[in-house]
């Protein structure tokens, strides 16, 4: 099978802030590293993970400059240029060209009312026209849209020309995602889960790979993962699909699953727990339990990969 560019566990990486919300270079630049090193095989920077829409837009901006500059073409980097109307996320595409990105993810829009499918086909078909941005990811988020994209919607995005080269669907369509897969096949085209929870038999049935959020917390951990059900080791990726639903549970610990996922992440030395305002912090109670289950998990990889050798 053919690997695609975009593959494996990408993290939608959190975008560490200072005190005024400002992008902490230094804490970024340590944690890119940290994924890098931890295998990773790609980035999504300023994506929903990565508060981009709280972010102002010079800081958008830094964070994917950032990311650019300190990856450095090891790995795929793709930037999240969403936005409220097609002009707008033409700008922002143009932006982060500038800053030197050469792949970009794209939602529908939001805030305004829906009225059709359509709309998303011909916010594409423009942003085609009007930029010449080498790779578009389709990104189908429903909950932060207002929009879920059907699979013959984002068939028919795939194939409205060959720079448009995945879809990260966190749409939790099971049906509708093998559904994509199935027509896509045999092309260039990524299909990575952004639902967690299922995206490990998504990959026994072969999809690209995965967006989970705790990638940067669990570097090694995720693409043992991923690498049990590329295999297709059944027996071995159901051990891992249990790890992955335990540290799942570290989202649900916070009012807010952004605050969980930083303050998780934060343990590992590398950045500071804060959010932007004026989002729910974490508790020093839930930090407890967060803390206890990210020793848990580790405790839990441990224990699997012992069991391997």
């Amino acid at each position: 099978m053919k690997e695609c560019k975009f593959h494996g566990v990408i993290p939608p990486i959190v975008t560490p802030i200072d005190e005024h919300e400002n992008v902490d270079e230094e804490g970024y630049r340590a944690l890119l590293e940290y994924c890098i090193e931890g295998g990773l095989t790609g980035i999504l920077v300023a994506g929903t993970n990565g508060e981009t829409m709280a972010l102002t837009q010079k800081e958008r901006d830094n964070a994917i400059r950032i990311t650019v500059d300190q990856v450095k073409g090891r790995i795929p980097v793709m930037a999240g240029c969403m936005d409220t109307s097609t002009r707008r996320v033409i700008e922002n595409i143009k932006r982060a060209q500038d800053l030197g990105v050469t792949t970009a993810a794209v939602t529908s829009i939001f805030y305004d009312r829906h009225t059709s499918q359509d709309e998303t086909v011909r916010h594409f078909e423009r942003i085609l026209e009007q930029t010449d941005i080498p790779e578009l990811i389709i990104y189908n988020i429903p909950p932060f849209t207002g929009l879920k994209l059907t699979p013959d919607t984002i068939i028919k995005i795939g194939k409205l020309d060959e720079r448009v080269v995945g879809v990260k669907d966190s749409s939790g369509d099971y049906t509708g995602f093998l559904k994509v897969m199935h027509e896509m096949q045999g092309r260039d085209f990524a299909i990575l889960s952004g639902a967690t929870a299922q995206a490990l038999s998504e990959v026994l049935f072969g999809a690209a790979g995965f967006i989970p959020a705790l990638s940067p917390c669990f570097p090694q951990m995720f693409m043992s993962a991923f690498n049990a059900a590329r295999s297709g080791d059944v027996a071995l990726t159901w051990k891992y699909d249990e790890l992955l639903r335990e540290s799942s549970k570290i989202l649900a610990m916070t009012k807010n699953g952004t605050a969980a996922a930083k303050y998780a992440i934060s343990l590992r030395g590398h950045i500071n727990k804060r959010v932007i305002w004026p989002q729910d912090m974490t508790t020093p109670e839930e930090e407890k339990r967060i803390a206890e289950k990210v020793k848990e998990v580790d405790a839990m990889y441990e224990e699997l990969k012992n069991s391997q050798e």
